[in-house]
């Protein structure tokens, strides 16, 4: 069963199941791009990992080191019992769990294994990316920085309404060009330092195709993200995991959006 939505589906931009389709959004564009690639480029699944505290619900193991029970010992000035000082104060241990997070990306290379060149690297931004604060956005900007200063092209797959403007085009410009927008690409070709290809999007359309470029001199390929998202609707879990009918969209629609939310479900139920 397809989803109810014409292109991006608000619900799963939910942060209890966005990973999830992080994760297949790459496998799928993957599979998509490896069938029109000519030779001798390939796609590859590279992964950034680093360590954060746990964010699961779970209590920490707390030990209370007791010190032992005060002694009584006799006033050396009116015989009178007194409690003797504590030794030194024990530290309670705290530990807290911590978790490794692993977030998949995209390289496209030339060559063979032995003497191989990076072409271009396309990124599907997660909710970490667009976060202050989180190291996942640290570990991705700084990345950003390091291919934005190379011979290396860089798209960047926006498919959340949620957190700060995250891809190298700056906001600004690309509203005062595009309009607003929901969702957006930006392509930035390593060739032409000035220029941003960006593709905005909005939740009442399909998503876009786009044009994903290689070396100077060889054509760039084309890429159905409304195709490679119907994929992973149809293999993922969605369409049973969500509750169309209950489940509340997070982040929330504005009036507008919720309206038409509304009528897209009920015209699936009728």
């Amino acid at each position: 069963m397809p989803s109810p939505f014409p292109g991006m589906d608000p619900y799963l931009e939910n942060p209890e199941i966005f990973p999830d389709l992080h994760d297949s959004l790459i496998t799928y564009i993957r599979e998509n791009l490896q069938a029109n690639l000519p030779p001798p480029y390939y796609a590859a699944i590279g992964r950034r990992v680093w360590i954060e505290a746990s964010r699961r619900a779970i209590e920490p193991d707390v030990h209370v080191l007791r010190a032992g029970a005060a002694r009584q010992v006799p006033s050396p000035t009116s015989g009178a019992t007194a409690v003797a000082s504590r030794s030194a104060a024990r530290p309670v241990i705290v530990k807290v769990l911590h978790d490794e997070f692993r977030e998949p990306f995209l390289e496209i290379y030339t060559g063979s294994r032995d003497n191989k060149r990076l072409v271009t690297s396309i990124e599907v931004l997660s909710l970490s990316n667009k976060t202050p604060g989180e190291q996942g956005r640290e570990l991705y900007l700084r990345k950003q920085r390091e291919l934005l200063a190379s011979t290396v092209n860089l798209v960047e797959i926006d498919l959340l309404r949620k957190g700060h403007h995250s891809t190298a085009v700056p906001l600004e410009p690309a509203l005062a060009a595009c309009g607003p927008f929901d969702y957006h690409v930006s392509v930035h070709p390593f060739d032409d330092v000035e220029t941003f290809y960006v593709y905005p999007m909005n939740l009442k359309e399909p998503l876009a195709t786009i044009e994903v470029p290689l070396l100077p001199g060889d054509a760039a390929i084309s890429l159905d993200l409304q195709v490679v998202f119907d994929r992973c609707y149809d293999a993922g879990p969605y369409a049973r995991e969500v509750d169309y009918g209950e489940s509340q969209i997070i982040p929330p629609l504005d009036a507008n959006q919720a309206a038409w939310a509304t009528a897209m479900l009920q015209n699936r139920r009728d």
